[in-house]
Formats: structure tokens, C-alpha cells, sequence
């Protein structure tokens, strides 16, 4: 067959960003220049969540998961000598997702681009932040009007762009089955769809331009058959509403347009050679299928569940999707399961269940409805919860974590400290100097007048757009665009969900969580508490709370009181909580890399206030040099990916408790 003949490979990305608008422009122009085909840009945490790198929660965090993004003058270094008319972008953002590409089009138009040429995908998606990842930062009502403005703004002006990006990626690593995965994603943009159609910024006539740029990015786990189905009955599904729901009789317009990552949080830190093979498996999934095959992949690297991954780490990836659609000959034939009874009656499945819960949620009110009750979060973490017990009782079985985990010496890990890539810790002072002096420099007076002009548009019913654009060609930075909308929104704590998740891991006699749960109990009355207490803290920025959730989950199944207030606190916050709620033991979960600045900072405040024989324990994605330090500063004990073993954490917990507390040990297996 001759190469032309061939279906055109789909987009290539590696996500990528990291330290300064410089260094991620230098690691873009490298990527672009080994075949990647598309850009995937990683924001950091303060960028995504609305803040200015010298605000105190940007603490520790600016750099460090993404680039830092403050202004137009970062963006045009970004992007510079990348010709934006020419680039496909996919940007991940959210609750400033409008922001960002407000300062991308800017630039676009120094460069002398016409804007509507412009190709690439915002993410866009709240709902599945409120859920699972944790980058919100207004109330739902509020953040469907910046995702409504935002898909009208685009499908006018910017008419190849993808607006939003309807994210079930991370429901599948917060817990969600395929059910859940399809249906929470469909329901998600069900309600997107209701809110443009019902705001009359576009006319009936053209709402399928609308429908026509809803893009999916979505998760491949390593549950190869069940992930190719669900693709196929995701556009099943997505068909069937935007006909019936929506009247789209374009079947172009209709199409089921999707990009993937493949799971990232389901590789593994134990033997993460393995890691490679779960990363091709993952990647047929979303690409042996020609009838539901992404349009754009981007895969993680081997490492990740160790740290940042390297550039070579990250070329790795690229060249496993460049192998497969250049060398082999997937490409050359029809769809190869077109006809599979078993794939028809697996997709059919799907799609009754699918139907049926989006119904449900249709009931309560449609999705923003049920994110605020908490429905939605209780049932990712309840799901998530059954995950991790399957898990630890053997029945879910993970190579090299609970079987076959016997190994001989890992010569890429050999040297583990230079198997993963470190930002510079002096970077933040720097990104902080050049926000200084950029608000120096700048016409403050337009910058303050577009600001004002922001809010009062945000008080009436404008579309946010046109005053964005303004902000950013005056010099309006990222946190003084997000506090003019948080002065005029407020600001959301989504439910946690951890309350309300039922009993996952039985404590009948005899099993681990009995042994467990009679640690703590006689650990409290020999301490005359009552019940032990539990703080569960997020410091920072990180909103990435499947970890903590499970914690508290299982350690309120042992008997502990949990005092666990989700995400997005200051060292500060947590150890007031610790003093008020006279806790036990503190617990801090932190996957952004930040542990260094503020895991310090809570031990120094809790000695400060004359609390330092309240033990801390710490988990999250920690390289050895880094925990061997927090341990010499005073941490108790660090978990990381490999601690996998949520109830024996528990019980280490306990024996913490009890070695701060100066009893005994309980000579209780656990």
C-alpha cells in the first residue's frame, strides 16, 4: 500500500512546561524539532488557579508542574519564533482558560497572525476540577458563563479553535469506572451545550459550529478491550445527543473529536521499567481503532511516578507513538474490530449504563447541580476507594507493586536523584523579580481602568471576552485578572466527598483493618482522648486530592477522627486546624513537588507554637534525597507511590502517634 493511501497520523504531543516562559520555549523548539506535530502546554499551579507567583500560596509551587504565565510578556516569550498561525496549541486550562488565550491571540496578532487561523484547544472543563483536580477557583454559575462566553467568543472570531475540552482524563484517575467516566463527561457538556444554547449569543442556525469545536480529552487505562469499547461507545453516545438533544443532522459536525493522555497516576514508582510497557499497551487502546482513534495523543514518561521527567525521557514517549504510526502498518486498514461480537456486546453494555446514570443526573438538575450536592464527588471517591482495596487484597493485580515484585538491580534508576529532572529552587525569586518589574513598568493607570471595566462587565451580562483582551494588552496580570472576577464571584470549595463515601475494606476479626482499628482504639483510651484525631492537610496549590481522600477514608474506617478540609491551604491554615482540633498526628499530601518549601514551614510553625511532639507524616510523589531531608527536619515518616497499602499506612500512623506520645509499642501486626 503506498504511503498515500495511508490514514494521516493523528497529532503528536508531549506535555510539557516547566521553570520560566524561557526554559519552556528552548524545550518546545527542541520537541517541535525531533517530529512532535503539536504543542501541549503544561501551566504551573499558581498560572492555573488564578495567582500571582509572589502570592503566598504560589509558595514553592512557581515552576514546578508547568511554566508560570503572569502577563503578556511571558506569553511572548513562550511562544517566541514559534509561528502561533502555523502551531496546533492545546492548552491545559481552566478557570483561567479564558485569561490564557486572551494573552495566546494577543501574541498571535504581534506576530502578524490572522487570529482566525488559529488552531488548538483550551481545556476548559470545571466540572471535572470541582471533581478531581482541583484548579477552581469561582462557583459553578459563574464558571459556566466563562466557559459560555469563552465557546461563543471563539466559535465568532477564533472559528478553528476548540474551546473547550471536555475532560473525563482525570475522573478516570480520581476513581471513576468507564460508567462514570462517559456519563460525568456527557453530562458535563450537556450542560455546557444548555448554557450556550440558552444565553442567545448564538444563533439557532449555527449552534452546530458550536457542537462542531466540543472537543473530549480523555484517559486510556491498561484495561486494553474495556478502553477501546469505551472509546467507541463514547461516540456512540456523543451521536446520539447531539442529534437528538441538540437536532445536529451534520453527521461532520457530530463527530466524536478526542485527544488522550494515558493514565499517568496508574504508573508505577516499584519497578517503573514497567511503566514503558503500560504506556504502548494504553496507547493501542485509543489508536488500534480507526473508528473511534484519537485525533491527538500525548503519552507520559516512564519516570513520572518518580518526578519531573527529562527531555530525553519525554523524547522516549514521543518516539513510542512515532514507531507505531511510521514503522508499523496500522495505518494502512479499515477498522480491524468493525464486526467483533464480543466488541459490539461489551460497547452495547456500555452504552445502556451510560444512558442510564446520564439520566440520573439529568434528574437532580444536570451536572453543575450535582456537584454542588456532592453526588458526583461521593461516588468518585467511593469507586476509588473499592479501587484501592481491590488493590491491596490481591483481586486487582499491578506487576512489581502487589505480585512479582522480586527485581533484579534497575540501571535507569541506578542513580535515582538524576533519573528525573529538578527545578531550580532560586527560580521562584527570579519569576518573582520579573512580575516586579513588569508592574513597574507598565501604563498602571490603562492597566487599573481595564480591570474596572472587567468587573463591571463581569456585574452585568456582557460577554467577559472583550475586557479580557483588554486586560491583557494593558499589562493586566494572571492574579489580578482572577481577583477582579473573584471580587464580583467569590470564590467555590467543592465538596470533598469523604464524608459521605461508604465502607470500602471490611474489619471483620482477624483482618488487617481489625488489627488496625484495635491499635487506634487502645491507643486513644491509653492516651485518654476518646478518639484519636487525624489532620489530612493540602498545603499549597496542589488540587490533586485522590491520595488524601483515601487516607481520611480508611483512617475514619479505623476509628479515627478525621479533620480533613480539602485542598488549597497555608501552612498556616493547617496548623491552626492541628491546635483547634488538638489533633494526634498531621498528615500532608503534596504531588506538586513543593514539599520542600512547605513541609518545613508547618514543622517550623507548630514548634513556634509549642506543639512539635504532634508527629508529621508526609506523602506524595518525594524523591529518596528529598525524604531522607524532610525526614532530618523533622518529619515522622514519608510515604510515597510504592506505600500502596492504605490500611498498613493507617497502622504506621498509629505507631507514630504512640512513639511521639512515648508508649509502648502494640505488639499488633497491622
Amino acid at each position: 500500500m503506498t504511503e498515500r493511501q495511508k490514514d494521516r497520523p493523528w497529532l503528536m504531543r508531549t506535555y510539557a512546561g516547566h521553570s520560566t516562559a524561557e526554559a519552556s520555549n528552548e524545550l518546545y523548539r527542541r520537541n517541535l524539532a525531533k517530529g512532535q506535530t503539536g504543542l501541549s502546554v503544561a501551566f504551573d499551579l499558581p498560572t492555573q488557579t488564578g495567582y500571582d507567583p509572589d502570592h503566598i500560596l504560589a509558595r514553592g509551587e512557581v515552576g514546578r508542574v508547568g511554566v508560570p504565565v503572569s502577563h503578556l510578556g511571558d506569553m511572548r516569550r513562550l511562544f517566541q519564533d514559534i509561528p502561533l498561525e502555523q502551531m496546533n496549541t492545546s492548552m491545559t486550562i481552566n478557570a483561567t482558560a479564558m485569561w490564557l488565550l486572551a494573552l495566546y491571540q494577543v501574541v498571535a496578532e504581534e506576530q502578524g497572525a490572522d487570529v482566525t487561523r488559529l488552531q488548538g484547544t483550551t481545556q476548559n472543563d470545571i466540572v471535572k476540577e470541582y471533581l478531581s483536580r482541583g484548579t477552581h477557583v469561582f462557583p459553578p454559575g459563574p464558571s459556566l458563563r466563562l466557559t459560555t462566553d469563552m465557546i461563543t467568543y471563539t466559535v465568532n472570531n477564533i472559528p478553528k479553535w476548540n474551546p473547550i475540552n471536555i475532560c473525563s482524563y482525570h475522573l478516570q484517575e480520581a476513581g471513576a469506572t468507564p460508567v462514570q467516566e462517559i456519563s460525568y463527561a456527557m453530562s458535563t457538556a450537556i450542560a455546557v451545550l444548555d448554557a450556550v444554547r440558552d444565553s442567545g449569543q448564538v444563533p439557532e442556525d449555527r449552534f452546530g459550529e458550536v457542537v462542531a469545536r466540543i472537543s473530549f480529552f480523555v484517559n486510556a487505562g491498561v484495561r486494553f478491550i474495556e478502553e477501546m469499547c469505551k472509546m467507541r461507545a463514547f461516540g456512540r453516545i456523543w451521536d446520539k445527543v447531539t442529534r437528538e438533544r441538540y437536532g445536529i443532522e451534520n453527521a461532520k459536525q457530530r463527530r466524536f473529536r478526542y485527544g488522550v493522555q494515558v493514565n499517568s497516576l496508574g504508573l508505577t514508582e516499584a519497578q517503573p521499567e514497567n511503566n514503558v510497557q503500560r504506556i504502548v499497551l494504553e496507547m493501542l487502546a485509543v489508536t488500534l481503532s480507526k473508528d473511534a482513534r484519537a485525533r491527538a495523543v500525548q503519552l507520559p514518561a516512564w519516570n513520572e511516578a518518580l518526578g519531573l521527567p527529562r527531555p530525553w525521557d519525554q523524547q522516549w514517549s514521543l518516539r513510542i507513538q512515532q514507531v507505531l504510526a511510521h514503522e508499523s502498518d496500522l495505518l494502512e486498514y479499515e477498522d480491524i474490530f468493525a464486526g467483533s461480537h464480543v466488541v459490539e456486546a461489551k460497547v452495547d453494555a456500555l452504552v445502556e449504563e451510560c444512558l442510564a446514570e446520564i439520566d440520573r443526573i439529568q434528574e437532580m438538575g444536570g451536572a453543575m447541580a450535582a456537584v454542588e450536592s456532592g453526588y458526583l464527588k461521593s461516588q468518585l471517591v467511593s469507586s476509588h476507594a473499592e479501587r484501592r482495596a481491590r488493590i491491596e487484597a490481591g483481586e486487582e493485580k499491578i506487576v512489581g507493586v502487589n505480585i512479582f515484585q522480586s527485581t533484579e538491580e534497575n540501571p535507569l534508576t541506578a542513580d535515582l536523584d538524576t533519573a528525573i529532572m529538578t527545578v531550580d529552587p532560586a527560580n521562584e525569586a527570579r519569576v518573582v523579580a520579573a512580575l516586579h518589574e513588569w508592574r513597574d513598568n507598565r501604563d498602571e493607570a490603562r492597566a487599573q481602568e481595564t480591570l474596572a471595566a472587567l468587573k463591571a462587565t463581569a456585574a452585568g451580562d456582557g460577554n467577559l471576552f472583550a475586557a479580557t483582551l483588554e486586560c491583557a494588552r494593558a499589562g493586566v496580570t494572571t492574579g489580578e485578572w482572577a481577583w477582579a472576577l473573584r471580587d464580583v464571584f467569590g470564590e467555590f470549595r467543592a465538596p470533598t466527598g469523604v464524608s459521605s463515601a461508604p465502607v470500602a475494606v471490611t474489619a471483620e476479626a482477624g483482618t488487617p483493618l481489625a488489627l488496625v482499628r484495635e491499635k487506634v482504639a487502645r491507643t486513644a483510651e491509653e492516651l485518654n482522648a476518646g478518639r484519636l484525631r487525624l489532620l489530612v492537610g493540602k498545603p499549597g496549590l496542589d488540587g490533586h486530592s485522590n491520595g488524601a481522600e483515601q487516607i481520611a477514608v480508611r483512617a475514619r474506617d479505623a476509628g479515627f477522627e478525621v479533620v480533613y478540609q480539602g485542598i488549597r491551604l497555608t501552612p498556616e491554615q493547617i496548623v491552626n486546624a492541628a491546635l483547634a482540633e488538638d489533633v494526634h498526628c498531621v498528615g500532608l499530601s503534596i504531588l506538586s513537588g513543593s514539599h520542600a518549601e512547605l513541609v518545613p514551614d508547618v514543622l517550623d510553625r507548630l514548634r513556634e507554637a509549642g506543639a512539635a511532639d504532634i508527629p508529621v507524616i508526609v506523602g506524595g510523589i518525594i524523591p529518596n534525597a528529598d525524604a531522607a531531608e524532610l525526614k532530618r527536619a523533622g518529619v515522622a515518616a514519608v510515604f510515597t507511590p510504592k506505600d500502596f497499602g492504605i490500611t498498613e499506612i493507617i497502622g504506621r500512623i498509629v505507631d507514630e502517634i504512640r512513639k511521639a506520645n512515648k508508649l509502648d509499642p502494640l505488639e499488633v501486626p497491622a
